[in-house]
């Protein structure tokens, strides 16, 4: 009999100062059976980071036509197209044929690391993806606040990111790999 996806209840307070988005929202993650508490906390992160009344969850693991999170228009359009860990550089480009941004985060360490040099040369022309790396120490420390039901406050002001759930709170900041190109 196959494992069913766990599921975790989120209260967000987000105060993004970067983007001037001031909101609360309560969401309900599918952690699939195979999925880490530390990249399901990464998933969290990327929506944190985008947070916007349609930004949703996409069906990530489960299939691999669809993105971890994603934002369409009422037309159906993909705005924003977000990916967590090390994607297939064949995937990116087609999600960058689909969506009008792709934003790609990876953690792990020495591992996403070899993934960029390994993907960078294919990538860096792209003009409509943005790469985005979270330190290791940075996922693990969010990925110990992982808890069924969390409440967690986050506050994003030039660039750094704070996330705290009442006992534990973690400052960090994503380290650019790849940026839009300057408009």
């Amino acid at each position: 009999m196959a494992l069913g996806a766990t599921i975790f209840k989120a209260d967000l307070q987000i105060a993004d100062l970067d983007r001037n988005y001031y909101h609360n929202h309560a969401l309900t993650l599918a952690r699939h059976p195979s999925e880490t508490d530390e990249r399901m906390m990464v998933r969290l992160l990327a929506f944190l980071l985008h947070a916007h009344e349609s930004l949703s969850f996409g069906n990530g693991l489960s299939t691999c036509d669809e993105p971890d999170l994603w934002q369409k228009d009422l037309t159906g359009a993909i705005e924003l197209w977000i990916d967590v860990g090390l994607p297939d550089e064949k995937l990116i480009r087609r999600a960058c044929g689909r969506a009008s941004q792709v934003c790609v985060y990876t953690y792990g360490g020495r591992i996403a690391d070899t993934w960029w040099n390994q993907c960078r040369g294919k990538l860096e022309q792209i003009k409509n993806l943005t790469v985005s790396n979270l330190p290791r120490e940075a996922s693990q420390a969010i990925a110990k606040q992982a808890q069924r039901n969390m409440r967690l406050n986050c506050t994003i002001q030039d660039k750094q990111i704070w996330l705290a759930d009442g006992v534990e709170s973690t400052l960090f900041e994503l380290v650019n790999l790849k940026s839009l190109p300057a408009a």
